[in-house]
């Protein structure tokens, strides 16, 4: 698998998932885009890539809570300035909001879920839509979710309608260069699952490495040959097949 001169973008690259498949990009040969809204920790990602002798990344903090398309229209041109194109795009930023039963649901923390994790989403996707089309041939890779949880009403309904984009979005783009792909990546240690679940076994979750490096693979021109789950888009789920690194 090779990333060499491709710049790919991934969101919620301070921890977890999104951090390692930033390494894991990185050390494939791509320019990385790190997106968070914890400049510390981005700035510990560029050293520790910075470090390992891979292709120096760009930092680029972002509040998902707060972002606006003025906000993405912005990164549009910092990233048209910088590369003149993107090759792709890591759809993984998201955040679990509370557990409530339903009728018990804060309003204001079911609107904060929807805007991080599927308006913020939108409107980023749609920025870079253009930038996507700069390249030769590029991939849109959405992290999304197969299930619905009792008690974690805004996360599912969000992460459901992530998963309904993404279909939208792969019959639009059917005839364009640009690839849209869905990745489950199941259950992964990581910081928000922890807290979310603190008596889970850690030992049975799915290291976030183990997802970096199937995202990864997804975002390549290797990537692009497989078949995934019979469906509108690509779909790869991790409990089921893991893609070939």
């Amino acid at each position: 698998m090779q990333l060499t001169d491709k710049t790919i973008l991934i969101t919620g690259a301070s921890d977890g998932i999104g951090k390692a498949t930033a390494l894991e990009c990185a050390k494939a040969g791509a320019t990385v885009i790190i997106h968070g809204k914890t400049q510390p920790k981005l700035e510990l990602l560029y050293d520790e890539i910075v470090d390992a002798g891979y292709p120096e990344p760009v930092i680029y903090p972002l509040d998902f809570e707060k972002m606006t398309p003025e906000d993405c229209e912005t990164l549009n041109n910092v990233i048209m300035k910088e590369f003149g194109k993107l090759d792709g795009l890591f759809n993984n930023a998201g955040w679990l909001g509370a557990s409530s039963p339903a009728q018990h649901y804060d309003t204001k923390l079911w609107h904060r879920v929807m805007q991080i994790n599927l308006n913020a989403t939108f409107m980023l996707t749609q920025a870079c839509i253009p930038l996507l089309n700069k390249a030769s041939s590029s991939t849109i890779l959405f992290n999304i979710d197969n299930k619905s949880t009792a008690y974690w009403g805004a996360y599912g309904v969000s992460k459901a309608g992530l998963r309904a984009f993404m279909e939208i979005l792969s019959d639009e783009m059917e005839t364009s260069t640009i690839n849209v792909s869905g990745l489950i990546p199941g259950t992964v240690k990581t910081g928000f699952r922890t807290r979310a679940f603190p008596a889970e076994n850690p030992g049975n979750l799915t290291k976030p490495d183990e997802v970096a490096r199937a995202a990864a693979y997804l975002l390549s021109d290797e990537g692009k040959k497989l078949k995934g789950e019979p469906t509108h888009g690509k779909i790869f789920n991790l409990e089921e097949v893991t893609p070939p690194i």
